[in-house]
């Protein structure tokens, strides 16, 4: 069963845990010195918030889901999309080891398709992600792969072994 995810950038956190959990009616899930996550069933949604730096609001969508089969099930959905993917594949980010990939809506809003697999003691690294936020997914600037538009970046491309097909 897949889970709406929602990440919200916010400047004071404590307050807004405070706010949260009370709209909320519980406390939540996961607490950081600088993030907050609630895993809820009613609604079915993973809604986190974080203190770092970001511009406050809504910060990126997702659907977050349960089997490696949902995944490839999401990733086959965002392929027909015809939007540049950025496949991270496995990484650790929001204090969690997942599999992940993103793209973004036609307006730039960024959408985030993963599956957890496991808890870090740290946040993780968005470096892969930074030049792709910037862009608003519309093309993939990075230091290793120029900025040609792509509709799929895999995480390999720093490594060399990139893969650039030419949108229509």
């Amino acid at each position: 069963m897949k889970r709406l995810h929602v990440h919200v950038s916010v400047d004071d956190l404590a307050a807004s845990i405070s706010f949260y959990s009370a709209l909320f009616g519980s406390e939540p899930t996961v607490a950081k010195p600088d993030y907050a996550k609630w895993m809820m069933d009613d609604p079915r949604v993973n809604f986190a918030i974080s203190a770092r730096g970001g511009k406050v609001g809504v910060d990126h969508l997702g659907i977050q889901v349960e089997t490696p089969e949902e995944l490839k099930e999401v990733y086959g959905r965002l392929q027909r999309a015809e939007r540049p993917v950025l496949e991270e594949n496995t990484t650790t980010c929001c204090y969690a080891e997942s599999e992940k990939a993103w793209t973004s809506d036609p307006q730039g809003l960024l959408w985030e398709s993963f599956l957890t697999t496991g808890e870090s003691t740290v946040f993780g690294d968005d470096t892969r992600l930074a030049g792709f936020r910037t862009s608003g997914g519309k093309a993939a600037p990075s230091p290793c792969c120029g900025s040609k538009p792509a509709p799929v970046v895999e995480a390999a491309c720093c490594s060399g072994a990139a893969r650039h097909d030419a949108e229509a």
